[in-house]
């Protein structure tokens, strides 16, 4: 969603132990689903959890006003799943909406997931931090403090 904070978050430089609304997002991970919870952590990803007689992984978001951005990670997931040989299906759960997308990745995902993991080694070697994006979206970001105070 931003290059600025991606360059930030990988140079160390982390805001979410201030933000109240990452706090909230967390509560929401812990007591959403808590009986199928059951989360897969490889390479830096961490999945929420995972049906396995359904072969479905999970995201469980706060809201839809990144909806983008949320459909990517989990396409991101199903593609790094797929490296491993692993293939399932995706879904995002919105309890607070009682609402769930289901996702599969296809061949033109692929591509796009290529372009962006180019495009984000060509941030990351940046020596210094992209210009902030100044979007509505910004003031829900921890680290909005850090780019606008």
């Amino acid at each position: 969603m931003c290059k600025r904070k991606l360059w930030l978050f990988s140079h160390n430089i982390t805001m979410e132990h201030n933000s109240e609304l990452v706090e909230l997002g967390n509560l929401l991970h812990q007591e959403s689903y808590a009986k199928k919870r059951k989360e897969i952590e490889f390479d830096g990803i961490k999945i929420d959890f995972f049906e396995k007689n359904k072969a479905l992984i999970h995201e469980v978001k706060k809201s839809k006003a990144i909806e983008k951005s949320h459909v990517w990670q989990i396409k991101y997931y199903l593609y790094r799943l797929k490296e491993l040989g692993v293939e399932v299906e995706g879904e995002i759960d919105y309890p607070l909406q009682r609402k769930k997308e289901k996702f599969s990745l296809t061949d033109k995902d692929e591509k796009v997931i290529l372009n962006i993991i180019a495009e984000i080694k060509l941030i990351l070697k940046e020596p210094f931090a992209p210009q902030k994006i100044d979007q509505k979206i910004c003031k829900k970001c921890s680290y909005y403090e850090f780019c606008y105070a």
